[in-house]
């Protein structure tokens, strides 16, 4: 069965995949994976996310079969000494901290739109405005856009290094470390996706700037509606609350009030899915990495 290479940047070309000559059947289904994972979105939402992230599952899923087949543990402990070895258990050790710090920012994004949330319910009709809270929420935002600017240099470090060469290898090894190098490469894409939606703009721009957020918010140039159409949960909130700062007393708009607390409970919603859909990745890269280990050591 032929197999194209889909990251066209890889440093070694593979001609096929065959794990023996007539393809295992797990092969024609690892290939179905990564090429559903390689298809970009069209948009930034949860869902979209949530729908990789799904698909991510099923890959880590397929590798975890084949690393149990005799002939591609055969084919691995051949080479246990070699510097791509230490570059995949490296990177996943790397894909573990980026997790760590997927799971965090969404759990710190959860915990203070809660919060805020909470706060508009208890303040409404009342006769003090909520700009204090709104401002402690966006503190809160850029405090994990900071984590994520940093995670995600992290990722981009990771890509296109290879050290493996294919020169005086058996097609069996070129054909299992370069479905690894792809696994690897798919889910540092996947978590850029999600950690660059929960930074929001401001993931495309300086940490501080938040100019699309201010641009979007101008009353003079777009409603709040026409501008979120293209935007994630997390940027919706966030160009949400602009107007609300500052405001101190009841005239602080208590329609665009509601807005901005309909907006909360659907990102509260989405982060409750992306949760679910990140928390087996974990769970997988320790059980690959386990495995690997294993069949290096004998």
């Amino acid at each position: 069965m032929a197999f194209s290479p889909l990251n066209t940047k890889s440093q070694y070309h593979v001609r096929s995949i065959s794990l023996p000559s007539r393809p295992h059947p797990l092969i024609p289904e690892f290939d179905e994976h990564l090429c559903r994972l390689r298809v970009p979105e069209s948009t930034c939402s949860s869902s979209s996310i949530s729908h990789k992230l799904s698909g991510l599952k099923d890959l880590h899923d397929c590798v975890d079969d084949l690393l149990l087949l005799p002939l591609t543990q055969q084919a691995l402990a051949q080479h246990c000494h070699e510097k791509w070895v230490d570059e995949l258990l490296d990177g996943s050790l790397k894909l573990l901290d980026m997790c760590g710090t997927s799971k965090d920012a969404l759990l710190l994004t959860r915990q203070h739109a809660h919060e805020l949330q909470s706060s508009i319910r208890r303040r409404r009709g009342g006769k003090n405005g909520i700009s204090t809270e709104v401002e402690e929420y966006l503190t809160s935002r850029k405090k994990v856009v900071k984590a994520i600017h940093k995670a995600l240099k992290t990722l981009k470090g990771m890509e296109n290094k290879c050290s493996f060469s294919p020169l005086n290898k058996d097609p069996e090894t070129i054909s299992m470390v370069s479905m690894l190098k792809e696994v690897e490469a798919v889910t540092v894409t996947v978590l850029e996706s999600l950690l660059s939606s929960i930074a929001g703009a401001a993931a495309r721009s300086k940490p501080s700037g938040w100019s699309l957020v201010s641009k979007l918010m101008h009353p003079k140039h777009v409603t709040f509606e026409d501008a979120a159409v293209d935007l994630s949960e997390f940027e919706k909130v966030d160009a949400a609350l602009y107007p609300l700062i500052g405001h101190k007393g009841r005239s602080a708009n208590l329609v665009h009030a509601d807005i901005v607390r309909n907006e909360l409970e659907k990102l509260e919603s989405s982060i409750q899915d992306l949760e679910e859909g990140i928390e087996f990745l974990p769970r997988r890269l320790i059980k690959t990495r386990v495995s690997l280990l294993n069949i290096l050591s004998h």
